[in-house]
């Protein structure tokens, strides 16, 4: 890892906030995230299980979190099981976690190697009536492939079938959607990171230059930051590839007179930062450019006004929604008629803004949360991307922002990152 070593609070935090909505006399596991190949001998980069991560900081492969607060031993209570290092991984690995480094990291005082795992796994089994799994509920997940903890599961059951069985999936929504104080602290991190890299590219870009040189100054600045890298894969789109809302290929020039849209995001200590923002090639709006991108930032600026405590998100989501209705309107985008006529559920604004304005950020880019209206809370935190994406005019715009709820409103992580007209035009200038 490069990031340097996160506030253990949050970790015993987290497992705190968890805890305490297990019912009486229960355990729960959490595994890391398989080592997936690639082919012959190759790996794909290990990331962690982000639910395992939150309870504690561990950043390694092959971990086992459990947790049973109710246990007559409290060396049974919180426990980590890791894979034992040697001077043989040292060599071709790297060290791994050693038990007191493993403390250090979580804060959790009992650390076993996974030899152990299940001489310990019969006694507490023995002990409790029921056992939370966790299963991955998002409502945008789609995967053929099985996880370690999905296999955990399955095996669990069979050894294990007359225990009662819970789902730590809604706890965990809830609870991961409102961030602490520590970890809004790591995000901020990341959007400073980002925001480097958006000041380098903002200085660099130039007609003829390509997309993936562009992902590559971002790149250069993000790993430099301590960062691991793009916090998703980032969508660089000149001119009409910026009307795909999911281009990643990044391998066209950059022409004089187009627009360049940037999704792009570092991470950092595995939070994610999402930030989208669109720039000139050659440093000048055009006239209908600067119109439609100057109507794309009022909405967004409206619609961050709208994230505040109490709101919810549907409701939000209709009120951006008649936002942008009249700025197409004003645009001669969409008519007043084709307002009138409009199918409710596929409003006629969608024609130009097929997208939500916003979701859940934090150890996911598109994280954890509810979605069920409930009202919005201090510590939550999401992004703003208003856009308006017009192929038959090679225009696709975007701002993208990444907004916490607080008591009084919002702060916004990724304010720095350039976005009014003027201020674009006079950094390209030089």
């Amino acid at each position: 890892m490069k990031y340097h070593r996160l506030n253990p609070d949050i970790f015993t935090t987290n497992r705190d906030r968890f805890t305490a909505t297990m019912e009486p006399n229960s355990l729960a596991f959490f595994n890391a995230s398989d080592i997936y190949p690639t082919s012959a001998d190759g790996n794909v980069p290990f990331i962690q299980a982000t639910d395992l991560f939150w309870l504690s900081g561990v950043d390694q492969e092959a971990a086992i979190l459990l947790l049973f607060p109710d246990a007559k031993k409290p060396e049974h209570r919180e426990m980590l099981f890791l894979t034992e290092t040697n001077e043989h991984i040292a060599v071709w690995e790297g060290a791994k976690l050693d038990k007191q480094s493993a403390t250090e990291v979580s804060q959790v005082k009992s650390v076993h190697w996974l030899e152990d795992f299940d001489k310990v796994l019969k006694e507490v089994m023995a002990q409790v009536d029921h056992v939370y799994l966790l299963t991955h509920e998002h409502i945008r997940r789609s995967s053929e492939v099985e996880t370690r903890e999905e296999r955990f599961g399955k095996s669990l059951r069979t050894r294990f079938p007359n225990h009662s069985y819970r789902r730590s999936a809604p706890a965990l929504n809830a609870l991961r959607a409102v961030k602490s104080a520590e970890e809004i602290a790591v995000m901020q991190v990341a959007a400073d990171i980002t925001t480097k890299g958006f000041d380098r590219v903002l200085r660099f870009l130039k007609p003829g230059v390509m997309e993936f040189e562009l992902e590559a100054e971002f790149m250069h600045e993000f790993l430099r930051n301590r960062s691991r890298g793009f916090a998703y894969t980032p969508i660089i789109g000149s001119g009409p590839n910026a009307c795909v809302l999911h281009y990643i290929e990044n391998n066209d020039s950059c022409k004089d007179g187009e627009l360049v849209l940037f999704d792009v995001g570092a991470e950092y200590g595995n939070y994610a930062c999402d930030v989208t923002r669109c720039f000139p090639v050659n440093g000048r709006f055009t006239e209908r450019q600067r119109e439609i991108y100057e109507s794309v930032l009022r909405v967004e600026k409206a619609a961050i006004e709208l994230l505040r405590p109490g709101n919810n998100l549907g409701a939000y989501h209709e009120a951006v929604g008649e936002l942008m209705t009249t700025e197409l309107i004003g645009l001669g985008l969409i008519s007043q008629s084709d307002v009138d006529s409009q199918d409710p559920a596929w409003p006629a604004y969608k024609k130009y803004f097929m997208h939500g304005t916003s979701h859940y950020i934090g150890l996911d880019v598109h994280d954890y949360g509810l979605w069920d209206n409930s009202p919005l809370e201090v510590g939550m935190v999401f992004t703003c991307e208003p856009g308006i994406y017009i192929p038959e005019e090679g225009i696709g715009i975007r701002i993208e922002d990444d907004i916490v709820i607080t008591e009084d409103g919002h702060i916004n992580l990724t304010k720095h990152i350039a976005k009014e007209v003027d201020e674009i035009e006079a950094i390209m200038k030089g």
